[in-house]
């Protein structure tokens, strides 16, 4: 198997041609001496032959030396120009930044932020991930993700932006021949509507604020992997369901549904920026996190806790 070239050593050789000294290539690229004595060292043994004329008063280039010489200068200009271009790529924000949101959060509460970021971050593009499975970062190649949920340990980097509240709702057409629920037990005579993104998609776990818990297991005409696919069936008075509020808050002012049970409450969720693990963000990634967290942390969709 072919091994890499030696670049370090190429290019304290490029240093030595240009200036014509070990001792000054030394001094220009803050190392000692004996390392560009032995970098050449490795260079002369790797390919077979001599690179410099060494007396001990002149220096100078062998033919093979003088051929590789000029190569080698590009490699270290290259090299130079491609450390410059990232150090400041890791100050100036810029660059493309690959994020995953879920879907429903994303359409209604993400995209209408971004030109007021692109606004702000001009260098900064986005390559936005729309689904309510949770990718993997790491294998995805993902430099950013918003998750909405209880988070699970894990060698990930999150940022808690704001609670978001569920609420079990319902139209007021459905109940035109039947009760309202006063507790989770009564919901094993009504049709309810799941999501199926959620640990235990099957039961929904209620708390009141004395401390007593009670879950409920679901039957209904529909699942889905979408909140906002259990919407027309809702407003159709066709089932109950459980919903974050940024989904139904504007049907809830328009009284096309009502919070049910709001005695009984679900445990609380959260939006969080997530990134893989690591001490260092790009900048483009720190902006985003930086200008989302702003944005959202207000919650602009939450309901009066009255509601």
């Amino acid at each position: 198997m072919p091994t890499l070239p030696d670049l370090e050593a190429w290019g304290i050789f490029a240093k030595i041609a240009e200036t014509g000294s070990f001792a000054r290539a030394a001094a220009e690229l803050k190392l000692s001496k004996p390392t560009v004595s032995k970098a050449v060292a490795r260079l002369e043994e790797r390919i077979g032959t001599a690179l410099f004329n060494r007396t001990s008063r002149r220096l100078s280039l062998t033919e093979s030396g003088r051929q590789a010489a000029a190569g080698a200068a590009r490699l270290l200009a290259e090299g130079e120009a491609v450390e410059a271009l990232a150090t400041l790529q890791a100050v100036i924000p810029s660059g493309m930044v690959r994020m995953s949101a879920p879907m429903s959060f994303g359409v209604a509460n993400l995209a209408p932020l971004l030109p007021e970021l692109f606004a702000a971050y001009p260098n900064i593009t986005i390559d936005l991930h729309l689904s309510d499975e949770i990718v993997d970062l790491i294998g995805g190649g993902f430099d950013l993700a918003l998750r909405i949920a209880a988070l699970p340990d894990s060698s990930l980097r999150a940022r808690h932006v704001c609670r978001v509240r569920r609420v079990l709702v319902g139209a007021p057409a459905y109940f035109a021949n039947r009760e309202k629920p006063r507790s989770p037990r009564d919901l094993a005579q009504h049709d309810c509507l799941g999501y199926t993104y959620v640990p235990n998609p099957d039961r929904w776990r209620f708390l009141r604020a004395s401390g007593e818990e009670e879950v409920a297991t679901l039957r209904g005409p529909l699942r889905a992997n979408n909140a906002d696919a259990l919407r027309p069936m809702l407003l159709a008075g066709l089932g109950l369901a459980v919903q974050p509020e940024f989904t139904v808050s504007e049907d809830l002012k328009a009284g096309l549904l009502e919070v049910l049970m709001p005695e009984w409450t679900m445990p609380p969720i959260s939006v969080n920026l997530v990134t893989p693990p690591g001490r260092h963000r790009p900048a483009r990634v720190a902006a985003v996190i930086e200008f989302l967290a702003r944005r959202l942390a207000a919650a602009p969709w939450a309901l009066s806790e009255t509601m």
